[in-house]
C-alpha cells in the first residue's frame, strides 16, 4: 500500500463524516488480508496449529458424540473472498471453535436471573467493548441458557444491529439475537474478532440475511463463512499493530471532536454577537468577522440552518437593513390597516370572536428601532377560520376537481373541493410542530385550496405585508403561546396576543427582498456543502481502494508500516 496520497488528501477526506470509521475499516481489511504487516518465514507454519486445532476439535466431538468430518462442507476456492499470503490458509468459522445462538431463560422464573454472570444483549455489544452492566444470570439461570466461555466472538445475527461484533473477557450467557464462537485456543479469539468486522465478513452476513424488514443470518449459514488463519505468530503481532493504530484512531476522533466543539462555539458566538451588537459599528465588526470566516462557520448543515435563523431574527429586530425616515410613518399604515379589515369584516360578514388586548411593556422581547411600533398580532390581522365549511369526505371525494389541501404542516394531500382562492397566511396550531419546528410554521397558500383545522387562516392587507408577518411568525419562539400538554396547540386567543414589531410598510418589502436574498445564498451554501462532501466521500473511497487493492503482489508491504505515523501525522495537523 502507497500511504502517500491519504496522507496528501487527509485534509480534504477528513471532512467526511465517516473518514475515521473507514480508516478504521481499512486497518481490518489489511489486517485479514495480510498486507498490514510482511510474513516472516521463521514462523511455525499455520499447519502445525491446523493440526492442533483439529485435534481438539477431534477431541471434542468425540466427547460430544458428533461424528467428525459431517458437521462442515470442504470449502472451494469460488468461496475465496480474496487473496491471502501463501503462509495463510482458508477455513470455515466453526472450524475455529464451538459456535452456538444464545438463549434466554424463561421470563417467568426470576430465580434465574441474578448476578452470577452477566447476559448480554444486542445493546450490550457497543463496538469495542461490552456492557456488563446490565441484567444478569443466576446459577441456576445458566442451566435454562447456553454459556459462553471467556474470549467467545459474540456478534448480533438479527435486525438494524446485525453485524456488531466484541470478543467476551469473562464467561458470559446471551439472548438469541446473538450468535457466538469459542475458538479451540484462547489466543485465537482476536484476530477471528478481526475477520468478523471486515468488511469482507460483514457484506457476507448481510448477503445471507436478506434484505427484508427483519435481517436474519441463522448459525448454520453463519458457522459455515469463511475466516482466514495466518500463523499464531504473525496473529500476535497483527494484534500489536492493529491495537497501536486503533489508538491512535481514538486520539484522531477526539482531536476531531474538540475542534467540532472549537468550531461549534466560536458559531454560536459569531451569532451571538450579531444578534446583540451594542451599536451599528459593533454590529458591522461582528458581521465583517462572520463573512471573513464563512468557510469556518459554515461546514455543516446545522451550522447554516442557524445561520438562517439569525438573519430571520436580525430582519425582525430592524438591523438587516437601514432604516429610512423619508418612509410613511407606521401610524400610517396602521390607520390603513384598521380601515382595511373593518372593510373586510363587513363585506365578509367576518367578525372577531377574541378581545384584543392591548400589549404591555413587559410583553415586548426587544428594543426596536424609532420608526417601528410594537402591536399585538390580533390588532394588525383578521381571521377567516370562520369560513371554513364542514365537508364530509364522501362529498369531497364526489367533487369533479382536485385542489389543494393544508394542514399544519404544509401541503399534506389533494381532496376535492375549495373554500379560499386568494393568497392568505395559514400558521400552524399544531404544539408539537410549533416547538420542534419541523417546517415552516407559517405560509402563504395560493390559489384555490382547502384548509383544515389545523391551521389557522389570517388575511393582511397585502401579500407584501403578509410576506412580513409570515417571515416575523417563522422567526420568533412560539412556545410561550402554546397551550396543552397531551395534544399542545396554539389557540386564536394566544395568536393574537403575540407582539409584532411593525416596520413601516416601505421597509418590510426591503428585509423581506434582502432575506429572500440570504436565503438564496443560504440555499447556494447548502448545495456546495453537499457537493463538497460528496466529493470528500467520493475521494476517501477511491484512495482506501487504492490502499486495500493497489499492492501488485501479496508480500509487498512499502507504506503499510507507516500508517501510525501517518495517523499521528493527520491528528497533528488538525
Amino acid at each position: 500500500m502507497n500511504s502517500g496520497p491519504l496522507l496528501a488528501h487527509f485534509e480534504r477526506v477528513s471532512n467526511s463524516p465517516d473518514a475515521v470509521p473507514r480508516l478504521r475499516t481499512l486497518i481490518l481489511d489489511l489486517a485479514v488480508r495480510g498486507k498490514l504487516l510482511p510474513q516472516n518465514p521463521n514462523d511455525e507454519p499455520v499447519f502445525d496449529l491446523l493440526k492442533r486445532i483439529e485435534g481438539e476439535d477431534a477431541r471434542r466431538c468425540k466427547e460430544a458424540k458428533i461424528p467428525r468430518g459431517s458437521r462442515l462442507p470442504p470449502l472451494t476456492l469460488n468461496e475465496f473472498p480474496f487473496e491471502i499470503p501463501g503462509s495463510w490458509k482458508w477455513l470455515r468459522l466453526a472450524e475455529l471453535g464451538f459456535t452456538q445462538t444464545g438463549t434466554t431463560p424463561p421470563s417467568n422464573n426470576p430465580e434465574y436471573f441474578g448476578d452470577y454472570i452477566p447476559f448480554v444483549k444486542p445493546a450490550d455489544l457497543t463496538g469495542s467493548t461490552i456492557n456488563y452492566s446490565g441484567e444478569g444470570i443466576s446459577k441456576q439461570g445458566v442451566q435454562h441458557s447456553r454459556l459462553i466461555p471467556r474470549n467467545s466472538v459474540l456478534m448480533v445475527c438479527i435486525g438494524s444491529s446485525i453485524g456488531k461484533v466484541n470478543v467476551a473477557d469473562r464467561d458470559v450467557c446471551c439472548n438469541q439475537q446473538i450468535n457466538t464462537v469459542s475458538p479451540y485456543f484462547e489466543s485465537l479469539g482476536k484476530f477471528t474478532s478481526f475477520a468478523l468486522k471486515a468488511s469482507y465478513f460483514q457484506e457476507l452476513v448481510r448477503a445471507k440475511a436478506g434484505v427484508g424488514t427483519l435481517p436474519i443470518i441463522s448459525k448454520r449459514k453463519w458457522e459455515v463463512l469463511p475466516v482466514p488463519l495466518p500463523p499464531l505468530g504473525e496473529q500476535r503481532r497483527i494484534i500489536a499493530k492493529v491495537d497501536e493504530l486503533m489508538a491512535l484512531c481514538d486520539r484522531l476522533e477526539i482531536v476531531q471532536r474538540e475542534r467540532d466543539v472549537r468550531r461549534d462555539r466560536l458559531t454560536s458566538a459569531s451569532h451571538y454577537h450579531l444578534s446583540n451588537g451594542a451599536d451599528k459599528k459593533a454590529f458591522r465588526e461582528h458581521a465583517h468577522f462572520y463573512i471573513n470566516h464563512l468557510p469556518t462557520l459554515t461546514t455543516r448543515v446545522d451550522h447554516i440552518k442557524q445561520l438562517r435563523q439569525t438573519v430571520f431574527d436580525l430582519a425582525v429586530r430592524g438591523k438587516l437593513v437601514p432604516q429610512d425616515l423619508a418612509n410613511e410613518p407606521v401610524s400610517g399604515l396602521l390607520k390603513r390597516i384598521n380601515e382595511y379589515n373593518v372593510s373586510a369584516i363587513k363585506e365578509r360578514r367576518l367578525r372577531r370572536e377574541i378581545r384584543i388586548s392591548p400589549l404591555s411593556a413587559e410583553s415586548t422581547p426587544f428594543e426596536l428601532p424609532r420608526n417601528w411600533i410594537w402591536v399585538p398580532f390580533g390588532q394588525i390581522m383578521i381571521s377567516r377560520d370562520g369560513e371554513r365549511i364542514p365537508i364530509s369526505r364522501e362529498e369531497r371525494n364526489s367533487r369533479g376537481k382536485t385542489y389543494d389541501y393544508y394542514g399544519a404542516s404544509g401541503v399534506i394531500d389533494k381532496i376535492d373541493g375549495y373554500l379560499f382562492d386568494k393568497p392568505l397566511l395559514l400558521i400552524g396550531e399544531d404544539g408539537a410542530n410549533l416547538i420542534n419546528r419541523s417546517t415552516p410554521i407559517a405560509f402563504i397558500a395560493r390559489g384555490k385550496y382547502w384548509v383544515n383545522n389545523h391551521a389557522h387562516v389570517l388575511d393582511g392587507i397585502s401579500e407584501g405585508f403578509l410576506r412580513f408577518i409570515e417571515l416575523y411568525i417563522n422567526a420568533i419562539d412560539l412556545r410561550p403561546y402554546v397551550t396543552g400538554t397531551a395534544q399542545p396547540k396554539m389557540n386564536q386567543a394566544k395568536m393574537n396576543s403575540i407582539p409584532i414589531a411593525l416596520p413601516p410598510e416601505d421597509e418590510q418589502l426591503r428585509i423581506v427582498a434582502k432575506v429572500d436574498e440570504l436565503m438564496s445564498i443560504c440555499d447556494l451554501l447548502e448545495r456546495r456543502l453537499s457537493d463538497a462532501q460528496t466529493e470528500c466521500r467520493n475521494l476517501l473511497e477511491a484512495i482506501l481502494h487504492h490502499a486495500l487493492n493497489g499492492v501488485a503482489e501479496i508480500g509487498e508491504h512499502r507504506g503499510i508500516a507507516v500508517l501510525d505515523t501517518l495517523v499521528a501525522g493527520v491528528a497533528e495537523r488538525i
